[in-house]
């Protein structure tokens, strides 16, 4: 039988997806499993945009253009324009979702066996990227103790290395929820100056900033415009996942070609996503008001009554619809497991992600943390609340 490559012997599973087969089996059985561990709004899509596809009168669906529609770009640039980023259309190339911009970033300015520093815990999914783009991330902790904050700039200083490319931020922070302020922003400007690198971040969860803070993107600092790559998607700001319409943005003319030449070998971006994705830049500020009004009160209600249970520990996030939160367990990956294959209350479950999946080694990381995704309904997440409480006091109960 013919050798798969190394590649496709390392690419981790996805530690979000990986427990699924376990829910399933709880669901086949009859149990209600109660979704933390994906982070999948429940919130509906804007209207416009699924007018616009219902409504779609072209006859022929055509390529793109392999940056994408020049329209859509231009509108784009409007939207970031009024966020006062200051881009141009010509900055930005559409992507298949957030994904494909990340990748073609990793690919466009590293090397075989460059390296990327990260915070972690991370988006699990950048270890995938950077293994397909043969790039090692360097990671550097950061702790449940202060809320998941930027490290100190020393501790990145002791990562760089003469195969240093770039630093990787998420902004507000998928696993964490942490909003990195302008000040921590500013940091990694001087840093990446200092050291001729690129600032690299993923701010997909822009528009979910809490307690009145407000989001400092890359694209707002001056005087690194050859050194800032921003990527996003419109995944979560109009809860549309499955449409996979990503961007890249930049300044940086050399990026911006290769990016471009590597969108032409996969000819464009899908054309549906463009033209539903085109259309949510009419969503009203109305549907963002409700929307970041529901978030806020899930965050609280979620995080509260983590708070109120024994032993457990949760920072309060000011961003993204995710909260990590350290538990009284011994193994959070057993713990999850556990909680799907032997334990129910009332005929109901839940399903969290172990954190272990958000660290770039699983094994050298704390073994006690899982990330909630607070995305259902306030009902739900009551449930889900005290099921999870109840599971936890059974849960060691049997460990003794």
């Amino acid at each position: 039988m013919p050798q798969l490559s190394q590649l496709a012997g390392v690419l981790p599973a996805s530690p979000i997806r990986k427990l699924v087969p376990y829910a399933e089996a709880a669901k086949r059985k009859g149990t209600k499993v109660y979704h933390l561990n994906i982070g999948q709004p429940d919130i509906e899509t804007p209207a416009v945009s699924l007018e616009a596809i219902h409504n779609l009168p072209d006859k022929v669906l055509e390529y793109t253009h392999s940056a994408g529609i020049e329209n859509y770009r231009r509108r784009l640039a409007d939207f970031y324009n009024r966020r006062n980023l200051g881009v141009d259309y010509t900055n930005i190339i559409v992507t298949t979702g957030g994904s494909e911009a990340l990748l073609f970033g990793f690919l466009a300015i590293c090397n075989a066996g460059d390296q990327v520093i990260v915070p972690e815990p991370f988006y699990a999914n950048y270890n995938s990227f950077a293994m397909e783009a043969g790039v090692e991330i360097v990671p550097i902790k950061s702790f449940i103790e202060n809320g998941f904050a930027l490290p100190a700039i020393a501790e990145f200083e002791k990562k760089i290395t003469p195969k240093t490319r770039a630093i990787l931020i998420c902004n507000p922070n998928n696993p964490t929820g942490y909003l990195y302020s302008k000040e921590e922003i500013e940091q990694l400007r001087e840093l990446v100056i200092k050291h001729d690198l690129y600032l690299l971040s993923d701010e997909v969860y822009s528009d979910f900033c809490y307690d009145g803070r407000e989001h400092y993107s890359v694209l707002n600092l001056k005087g690194v415009d050859n050194n800032v790559i921003m990527f996003d998607s419109v995944s979560k700001r109009y809860s549309m996942c499955g449409v996979r319409a990503g961007a890249l943005i930049s300044r940086n003319c050399g990026v911006l070609d290769a990016v471009l030449r590597m969108g032409q070998a996969r000819l464009c971006a899908p054309y549906i996503a463009q033209v539903a994705a085109n259309a949510a830049i009419d969503t009203p500020q109305s549907y963002f008001d409700d929307v970041k009004k529901e978030y806020i009160a899930r965050r609280n209600c979620v995080v509260e009554a983590l708070q109120k249970m024994d032993g457990v520990v949760c920072p309060c996030p000011g961003g993204a619809f995710y909260a990590v939160a350290k538990l009284p367990i011994d193994n959070a990956d057993k713990f999850a497991q556990w909680l799907l294959e032997e334990f129910e209350y009332e005929g109901e479950t839940v399903m969290v992600a172990p954190a272990t999946g958000f660290y770039y080694n699983p094994k050298d990381c704390p073994q006690d943390e899982i990330r909630i995704a607070y995305v259902l309904k306030i009902e739900d997440l009551q449930k889900a609340m005290k099921i999870l409480e109840i599971a936890l006091g059974e849960y060691n109960a049997k460990r003794g």
